[in-house]
């Protein structure tokens, strides 16, 4: 079973236990928004380089499913309503938040630094607009709306855009302001960054030479549309020496794509923040 349809199976069971309507019962995932894009349709913000967290009102989850292992004070500050959000620290702190998410034991030092940035609610009704105005009534202690923003004008948009990536943001993320709750990979929602990324599962290894003999050359990945392309750049040294394994799913980073949808340019990012 491909690491999609396991990770659609437990989320439908996760909210599919709460009576939740079959269109909400997998996450909203963003699309790449087209150029010139008029932003006058969308709730603007700023894309968090955070980790992806499912709240069901008892349990928190990764978007894979998996528990995490938070502490017990955090998730008594978390409202009985089921929550999407994501967990992050701060911009260009990526590293430290996973490391600390992701342990089985939660380090309170580490999640005193964390705050869970809201930004759906996965039983809500009504268009995205009202749904996020009902997320500002469940702020406090832990819980953070994420601001959103009418922008009016493709101009104003790009100049947003330049505003968060030169203060250390990733980028903007547009949802359809007038939209009930939707699922699965849509336009509705996008994603406008100074250069586009994607995921892709880990399909094979090539072996390094060279100065990477011995290593990891470069990783061989597939599409969610079926492409297949090689990976060589943007990994450390501990990585090309534990690469991640076949199977995982990793995000890249890439230019363009050619007429046979491979990725121009492409680097390695990280692993995805599936989990």
């Amino acid at each position: 079973m491909s690491g999609h349809r396991w990770r659609r199976r437990v989320l439908l069971a996760w909210l599919g236990g709460l009576g939740v309507p079959a269109v909400a019962l997998e996450p909203l995932l963003a699309k790449s928004a087209p150029a010139g894009i008029d932003p006058k349709p969308y709730l603007v913000s700023e894309k968090l380089d955070g980790v992806r967290a499912l709240w069901d009102g008892r349990v928190l989850r990764f978007r894979s499913g998996r528990v995490i292992a938070a502490p017990a004070w955090f998730l008594a500050q978390l409202p009985k309503e089921p929550l999407d959000g994501e967990l992050w620290i701060a911009r260009r702190s990526f590293d430290a938040l996973s490391a600390a998410v992701r342990r089985s034991e939660p380090v309170d030092a580490e999640w005193r630094r964390i705050r869970y940035h809201v930004f759906e609610l996965p039983a809500g009704a009504g268009s995205f607009e009202q749904r996020a105005q009902m997320l500002k009534g469940l702020a406090g202690g832990v819980v953070v709306p994420v601001e959103q923003w009418r922008l009016a004008s493709t101009a104003a948009l790009q100049a947003r855009l330049r505003e968060v990536v030169a203060g250390g943001g990733e980028g903007l993320m547009l949802h359809r302001a007038d939209e009930p709750l939707a699922s699965g990979r849509s336009d509705l929602l996008l994603k406008l960054k100074p250069e586009a990324d994607a995921e892709a599962v880990v399909v094979g290894h090539e072996p390094g030479r060279g100065r990477f003999a011995g290593l990891l050359g470069a990783l061989e990945l597939q599409t969610p549309e079926g492409v297949r392309f090689q990976l060589g750049t943007g990994f450390s040294e501990a990585q090309r020496r534990d690469p991640p394994p076949l199977g995982t799913v990793v995000t890249y980073r890439y230019r363009e794509l050619t007429p046979n949808g491979k990725p121009r340019f492409a680097s390695f990012v990280r692993v995805a923040d599936a989990f």
